[in-house]
């Protein structure tokens, strides 16, 4: 009997310590901003698509996106899409990943080890996207809320062993095949060794201000706007990513090569950093705003008529749930059941040429690998 007892009260304390880890929030008067609904003329077409844009949100699951939606008068323009899949998230060697091994399996077809950034479990350089197109004679590239040192924008052009290696990944920004990047920020770069601003400059023409005259004749282009600009929607950061979105296709249309296209790939990162905080209200609003950002590129996916737009995420943050709600007034009430990752497997969207590709459930690895054979075996 007296087991039993000692029994109970380790089942009651571990239960006790368990719900002393659930994080309640609620947010309510949402301005609702609707949702974009495509013409769905070249959804699924059975050619492979000239350009490829690649939308992470890092962190989102699929209570993020309900939460975002039923926020917004129940529509989002990602659920309006009709092509949808699932993906599983887990690195090598263990199970539940982080950013660095999503991010690198997104950008190089490979798992690998968690904190790793483009390299494989032996840390041994993995050739990314933008390095494979750019034999192929395409070009690539990278949008994020994050600073340019984070760990999905930096698994598309460094290769070190861990992500908190911030000047060594910075450095590699100077050797990378991108033609276009954007992200934090102009006091990080400035904070940077003489000799890693140096290399950057000479490839790339770095501005703060996409209205700045050199962006005009730029061959390649770095925007690394004020800290301000790409911070939380808490800090109000403004339209920076739906903005930045929408010059970056018209950017990498002027400057690909007839018939070769172009990868770009997008990151609402703030919505991870917001689930990490248990911030219910930041994440709703850090969705909305990538949302945004999504019909940027469904727009210009629209009127091309040759573009793929692929939206998912990299994994799911706080093992979110919605508790209760009322779309008519766009008032929400969600819970988390942590502040660190899940191997929850995350929703997929695609719209454009060859979408019915990514329906079903798949690696993030495969997610990259598709994409690779889209761009390079052209029909």
């Amino acid at each position: 009997m007296k087991k039993f007892g000692i029994i109970l009260l380790l089942i009651l304390w571990g239960w006790g310590s368990q719900a002393q880890e659930l994080v309640k929030g609620e947010i309510k008067d949402v301005e609702p901003q609707g949702s974009y609904m495509p013409t769905f003329k070249t959804d699924g077409e059975d050619k492979a698509p000239l350009n490829i844009i690649l939308m992470i949100g890092d962190g989102m699951g699929m209570a993020h996106i309900a939460t975002a939606m039923y926020a917004n008068g129940g529509e989002l323009t990602m659920t309006n899409l009709k092509t949808c899949g699932w993906v599983r998230t887990c690195p090598k060697g263990s199970f539940t990943t982080d950013s660095a091994a999503s991010g690198t399996a997104y950008a190089t077809g490979e798992k690998t080890h968690t904190a790793a950034i483009g390299v494989d479990v032996n840390d041994k350089p993995l050739m990314n996207l933008p390095e494979k197109l750019d034999k192929k004679g395409i070009i690539s590239g990278i949008i994020t809320t994050d600073y340019m040192d984070g760990a999905t924008p930096a698994a598309f052009f460094a290769h070190q062993p861990d992500r908190h290696m911030s000047a060594e990944i910075w450095a590699d920004l100077g050797s990378s095949k991108l033609t276009f990047f954007a992200g934090g920020c102009a006091e990080s770069f400035e904070d940077q060794e003489y000799e890693t601003r140096d290399a950057i400059s000479k490839k790339f023409t770095i501005v703060s201000d996409l209205s700045e005259p050199e962006v005009a004749h730029a061959r390649r282009l770095g925007y690394l706007p004020p800290k301000a600009k790409t911070a939380s929607v808490n800090k109000n950061r403004g339209d920076f990513l739906p903005a930045t979105t929408a010059f970056a296709l018209d950017y990498l249309s002027s400057k690909a090569a007839k018939g070769k296209g172009f990868f770009l790939m997008v990151e609402g990162a703030r919505i991870d950093k917001s689930a990490h905080d248990n911030d219910y209200p930041a994440v709703v609003r850090e969705v909305l705003d990538f949302d945004k950002a999504v019909e940027a590129a469904l727009r210009f996916a629209e009127k091309d008529g040759h573009t793929l737009v692929i939206i998912s995420a990299d994994h799911e943050t706080g093992a979110l749930s919605l508790r209760d709600g009322n779309p008519e007034t766009g008032r929400m009430k969600g819970i988390f059941v942590s502040r660190g990752h899940t191997a929850i497997p995350v929703p997929l969207f695609a719209y454009g040429p060859e979408s019915q590709r990514f329906m079903g459930v798949q690696e993030n690895s495969d997610v990259s690998n598709k994409i690779y054979d889209l761009l390079v075996n052209k029909k």
